[in-house]
Formats: structure tokens, sequence, C-alpha cells
């Protein structure tokens, strides 16, 4: 049988190089991939840009695994699809999820184009926790063993095609086993820190950076009864459910209520640059039905299940609830009211360890 070749994803953490590792056992052909999405960010400690350290390591792993090495320049295509539309996104209020944007826009896409192209691979594999399962009926995609660093959320919009040419060796393995496997190997990043922040991007204070592209409007902050509590530099720079205060930019006149309770960013007005916050458990801060914008289903072909399960964000509590359609829109109707809904996020449905679809929350049909 002729040895099946796959380019791999590997960014320089432990996850992606264990990936390598694991797929060379299982006697394929990996090529090592490093993705330069994004420049801009900078180590604080020696001023190096941050993607040149990872480069450094992810050649480091392919040398350890004798692998091919190459790096492939996707930034133009990030900056355009991702950074760009995730401004826009905060322009009008939004809390968008660059994450799901990036794995559906270049990250898969971008890296099976060249797999074929350039080195006429059968697959492409990334270091994920989550699952592909072939069936009858075509791919399911699958929540990672791992609850604890479960990343189908991110993966929602993943189509069958990009699935039947897709690897996951990390689906069965927790990150702890990850971590126990590279340094068996020696490998020097077996206890690096996992990245956080936006995909490519990293963690970042997410005001100072859309400062650079949105201008400061100041606008009032209001309670629930409409009494101007404070005011903020600009909606755009906030999300719901954030507490609100001066560490995060806004002036708060503190009136004795609020001196008392905490305050919760509970809505936002985009009309009138306005900002509705609500002490803790306001009804305000809570929705029972969510309308999805844009819903994705993994596998059109299967029916979708009476009992589901949904998430507004990575990791987030699963809220039982059913899904229905409604003026040509999905809507979640959980069995309890959900806290903190923000538009723009994304809802990712589930039907146990399957990832049924998903789409971005919406205020309106």
């Amino acid at each position: 049988m002729k040895q099946k070749t796959v380019l791999l994803a590997l960014s320089g953490g432990v996850d992606s190089s264990v990936a390598a590792l694991l797929l060379k056992k299982q006697g394929y052909k990996v090529i090592a991939a490093f993705m330069k999405n994004f420049s801009q960010s900078k180590n604080p400690l020696t001023g190096e840009c941050s993607y040149i350290q990872e480069k450094k390591m992810a050649q480091k792993i392919a040398s350890i695994l004798n692998i091919k090495f190459v790096v492939l320049d996707f930034e133009k295509q990030y900056q355009s699809q991702i950074i760009k539309q995730m401004f826009e996104a905060y322009k009008k209020g939004l809390t968008p999820n660059p994450d799901v944007e990036c794995n559906k826009k270049i990250k898969f896409p971008l890296l099976w184009k060249i797999a074929k192209k350039k080195f006429n691979a059968d697959f492409i594999a990334t270091g994920h926790y989550a699952g592909i399962k072939k069936t009858p009926s075509g791919y399911y995609l699958l929540a990672g063993k791992d609850k604890t660093k479960d990343q189908s959320y991110f993966l929602y919009k993943l189509t069958q095609n990009d699935l039947s040419h897709t690897l996951f060796p990390n689906a069965n393995l927790t990150k702890k086993e990850v971590r126990e496997i590279a340094r068996r190997h020696n490998f020097p990043n077996w206890n690096k820190h996992g990245t956080t922040g936006i995909c490519f991007v990293g963690k970042i204070n997410i005001k100072s950076f859309l400062e650079k592209k949105i201008k400061n409007k100041t606008g009032n902050i209001i309670s629930p009864e409409g009494e101007i509590i404070g005011t903020h530099p600009g909606i755009f720079y906030y999300t719901i459910g954030q507490k609100i205060g001066s560490h995060i930019g806004m002036t708060i006149n503190k009136p004795k209520k609020f001196a008392q309770e905490k305050y919760y960013v509970a809505k936002k007005i985009p009309k009138t640059n306005t900002i509705i916050a609500a002490p803790k458990n306001h009804p305000i801060l809570k929705k029972s039905q969510i309308i999805i914008k844009n819903f994705h289903l993994i596998n059109p072909k299967e029916k979708i299940p009476k009992k589901l399960k949904a998430r507004i964000r990575h990791l987030g509590k699963l809220h039982p609830g059913k899904l229905i359609r409604k003026n040509k829109k999905f809507v979640f109707i959980s069995d309890k009211p959900i806290e903190y809904v923000a538009e723009g996020q994304s809802i990712v449905i589930y039907n146990k360890n399957v990832v049924v679809g998903g789409g971005e929350i919406s205020n309106s049909f």
C-alpha cells in the first residue's frame, strides 16, 4: 500500500507536536506546516515577534521527529478575512468569534489547498481536541475526550468535505496525557503554556486592540429603570456579561444601589451608543430563546433530535433545550433562562458528544 501523506499544522505548541508524533507512529508520511498568519504580536520581554518564537519551536519539533518543515504565509488572507471582519463586527456593537472564522476561512481550507496542490497529500491534520467519525450518512464532528480542553465549539462551521480529509490525532487524549507523551519523548515544549486569546493573535487587551481602528465615542450607562449611572468610551469595547467599572475604562457615578451590588453589561444599543447595566440575576441579563443567524448543520442528512444542548461560549455550560425553525431561522429554546447572551457570539448545538451545528447569536429575525 502507498504510504499516506498528511500535512499537519504545527504551531510550536505541545498539542500539534504530539499530533505529529502520533501520525508518524501510525505510519503516515508527515509534513509539518507552520502557518504565519499574524506578525504584529510582540514578546513583551524580548520585543521579538511572537510568531518567530513559535516558528523556532515548531522547527525544533520537526527536527526531533525528522519530518519535513515548511512555512506557509497566510497573513494577507488573515488580515482581510479575519482581522478586518472582526473590527467591522465590533463597530456594529457585536461580539464576534474570530477563532471560528479562522478555522472556516483560513486554517482548514488554505491548508488543504496547499496539501493537495504542493504535496499531493491525502489528509490535513491539527492538534485540536475534537473527533471525527464516519457514518453511513456522512461525517460526525465529535467533542474531544478531555471536557476541560474540548475545542469542538470553534469547529462547528466545518463542512462534510472538510471532515472527509481531516485527522484529529488527539481526539481520545486528555491534555495531561498529551503532555506526558511529549515529556517521555523529550519534547522541549512538553510543559509549555497553552495559547489563549484570539486565534494566531494571542492573549491581548481587546479594548487596546480595538482602539487602533475604532475611535472612542462617549455614551451613557443606564440602569434597567433608565437612570444614568455612568459613561463609557464606546459600546464596541464591551460585551454582554462584563462587570462594569473603572477597571475597564468606564466612569461610574456610583449611586447608592450600585455601591452595594455588582452591575453587568446587559444590553448594548448601537443607535444611541448606550449600555444598559443590571445587577446579577436581573431578568434583563437572561434569555430563554436565542435566535440563530447563518445556522450551519454539520451533517444536513441527519435528522435533528428533539433533546439537545447548547453552548454560548467556549467550554461554557451546556444548556438543555430544543431547536425549532421560526421565520426561516433557527431558534434555540432553553429549558432554563441563559445568562449573558452576546449578539454576534457563536451558539453551538450538541446531541450528547456530537456537534449538530451552530450559528451566530442574533437579537432579531
